[in-house]
């Protein structure tokens, strides 16, 4: 059968109006037969047939001023020159008047003279009422359509309309498994999933643990930035145990009526209950389970609060949840209410941080598998390419890497198209088109090469992949790296990093006599660092081993203004001196980067084998480059001819160095 649509309601009621409406006029029949044509006529002619005595009935509608005569049958063939078969058995004239009491004064003088002997009736009634009463009636229909529509809507479709308002709004899988996702859909996290496993091994053989006394976690609160899989983790772990799979989003919860979200949370864990072992899982809790005021207005009835006070009471009440496990997922566990988050409510916070290399490798490897790659791609390549992705972040490289190819009519998708994938997503699409002056286009040369000659001459400075002038996005060009992904970061590997981000604007200053303002962003960035360091991380000489960071107090300063101006004096002399330090690095090596320049106007993309031929080989190896294994060999090889040689050989000293 087909579906129901409102839209056929709609076609049937208009067409039924249409029919009555087209019907009604033939069917008034004064007399009760079977009706006749009708013929328009006016009021002179009118009383040339009464005076004839072919006038059988005459009907009066005073409100349209109007009249009907019935004609008689000897006289249908003169007036409608038909006959009987084709005029009906009760043909008319319909005529205007103008007065009543003129109409009946003449009426009474053709009876008096016995042309008319027929019936004189009266009808006061218009002939639109039949359709004003239709009319009408659709107008009630129409507003009650749209009330049981609307009523359905706030219900959430649920059979019952209105009624099931504070029905939960879970989506219910009988078994976790037929999501169709386990753990080895979810690559990389192994801690995030060793610690969700004792859930699922719990789930399949409770009795290992309650004979020794423990009792199982009643919630897992999953944290992490957006992206790095922890919807994804909570259908795994339903998908390994096999049990049922409760899952809705915190938003869910709040109504624009009062009550409804604590109805909610008490027909959810009804559900729940009935269907234990099960596990329900609350996407973006923090919707709901924001920290409640604690100045709440007198007489007020915070919605919100009422739905997390419900909440709180069915997660740890005097009822019983057991066999029932609360799972949920937020990015922002610092706005959730802490007694939400204590023991006994979330037993545990499992967190789902954002893959470091090796991981970012395995979610390649699962994000590639319906991809045609062709030999040319290198997987650890593209690991260390992206560096702070999430596992959304490197589906949407592969997924825009296959765009890329298919755009270039290619069968299979090679590196290079894996590479501008990155560089879209990092930096934006390429604005080939952008109109710059010669001036313009020198100046940027100037300051990208700047950033590139910096980071090859400092030691912890992220190794230099590739320098472009073309626009892209709002850059007007930009300095790839790839930056070492450390565990914890020194003074010194700051402080390279600083002086990198300040070879443009001194390269700007050196080379071309003035600034400008394409270093705002490097700028913004340098500042930033320079007050983490003396701020929070007690790197200052001024201030050192003092940390004024206080997250409970976030809008008052922990310090005194007097320590304000000391952390303000202490930010500018640091980035001073590494402005200071990166123009002493440029003059040293200027001929190499007007080289380098001159090639970026040329080429507007030069890559880290263009700086090596300019600049010799970088003297260090990265710690990316370590942990890869590149590099290695070079190194052992250097280290047999130092060994062999009786002439220590060492690295030119640096005399820049803070």
């Amino acid at each position: 059968m087909p579906k129901f649509n409102m839209t056929w309601l709609y076609i049937t009621i208009l067409a039924a109006l249409a029919v009555l409406w087209f019907t009604s006029n033939g069917a008034d029949n004064q007399s009760g037969a079977s009706g006749g044509i009708s013929k328009q006529e006016n009021y002179s002619n009118f009383k040339v047939w009464v005076m004839k005595g072919a006038a059988d009935e005459v009907v009066i509608n005073n409100e349209e001023k109007e009249l009907r005569m019935y004609v008689k049958p000897e006289f249908i063939q003169p007036i409608f020159e038909a006959d009987v078969k084709q005029t009906g058995k009760n043909p008319f004239l319909e005529v205007e008047f103008g007065s009543v009491e003129t109409l009946e004064a003449f009426l009474d003088e053709a009876q008096k003279a016995g042309k008319f002997n027929g019936n004189l009736n009266y009808k006061n009634e218009k002939s639109g009422d039949m359709f004003n009463m239709f009319l009408n009636i659709f107008t009630i229909l129409f507003f009650v359509i749209i009330m049981v529509m609307f009523f359905r809507r706030m219900g959430g479709g649920a059979s019952g309309g209105v009624f099931s308002v504070g029905k939960s709004k879970a989506k219910m899988y009988e078994k976790g498994n037929d999501l169709g996702v386990t753990f080895k859909d979810v690559a990389g996290q192994a801690g995030a999933k060793e610690e969700v496993q004792e859930i699922v091994d719990f789930l399949k053989n409770p009795q290992k643990y309650t004979n020794l006394g423990a009792k199982i976690p009643k919630g897992a609160l999953l944290v992490g930035p957006p992206g790095t899989g922890k919807t994804l983790l909570a259908k795994a772990v339903a998908g390994e145990a096999g049990v049922p799979f409760f899952s809705m989003s915190g938003s869910d919860f709040v109504e624009m009526f009062v009550g409804v979200g604590a109805s909610r949370v008490r027909d959810l864990f009804r559900q729940a209950k009935e269907k234990a072992p099960c596990i329900i899982f609350i996407d973006e809790i923090d919707a709901v389970g924001r920290a409640r005021a604690k100045n709440p207005a007198m007489g007020g009835n915070d919605e919100r609060e009422n739905t997390l006070n419900a909440l709180l009471t069915e997660m740890d009440g005097f009822g019983t949840n057991s066999g029932v496990i609360i799972m949920a997922a937020t990015n922002r566990a610092d706005m959730l209410d802490s007694a939400l988050l204590r023991a006994g409510r979330f037993d545990r916070q499992i967190h789902v941080d954002l893959p470091d290399l090796n991981e970012r490798k395995e979610i390649f490897i699962v994000h590639l598998k319906p991809v045609k790659v062709d030999d040319s791609v290198d997987i650890d390549l593209l690991a260390r390419q992206t560096p702070g992705f999430s596992g959304a972040d490197i589906a949407n490289v592969c997924n825009e890497a296959a765009l890329i190819a298919a755009r270039r009519n290619s069968e299979t998708v090679c590196r290079q198209d894996f590479l501008d994938a990155v560089d879209r997503i990092v930096g934006g699409l390429e604005k080939k088109t952008k109109v710059m002056t010669a001036h313009e286009k020198r100046t940027i040369a100037l300051h990208e090469a700047g950033h590139a000659t910096i980071s090859w001459f400092c030691e912890h400075a992220n190794p230099l992949i590739k320098v472009s002038i073309v626009p892209r996005g709002k850059a007007l060009g930009a300095a790839w790296y790839l930056p070492e992904e450390r565990m914890i970061t020194t003074k010194e590997e700051m402080l390279d990093e600083m002086c990198s981000l300040m070879g443009g604007r001194a390269a700007e200053e050196l080379f071309t006599g003035h600034i400008s303002t394409g270093a705002m962003n490097d700028l913004e960035r340098a500042t930033k660092n320079a007050y983490g360091m003396i701020a929070y991380a007690g790197m200052g000489e001024e201030l050192p081993n003092i940390c004024y960071y206080n997250q409970e107090a976030q809008f008052q300063r922990p310090y005194s203004d007097t320590t304000a101006k000391v952390i303000d004096e202490e930010v500018l002399k640091m980035v001073n001196e590494q402005y200071d330090r990166a123009k002493r690095i440029l003059s040293e090596h200027k001929e190499g980067h007007n080289a380098l320049a001159e090639l970026l106007i040329t080429r507007e993309v030069i890559f880290a084998e263009d700086v090596e031929k300019i600049f010799g080989k970088r003297p260090w190896v990265s710690r990316s480059q370590e942990i890869m294994g590149i590099g290695m060999e070079e190194e052992a090889s250097k280290k047999e001819e130092e060994a062999s040689n009786t002439e220590v050989n060492t690295l030119p000293e640096k005399t820049d160095e803070p």
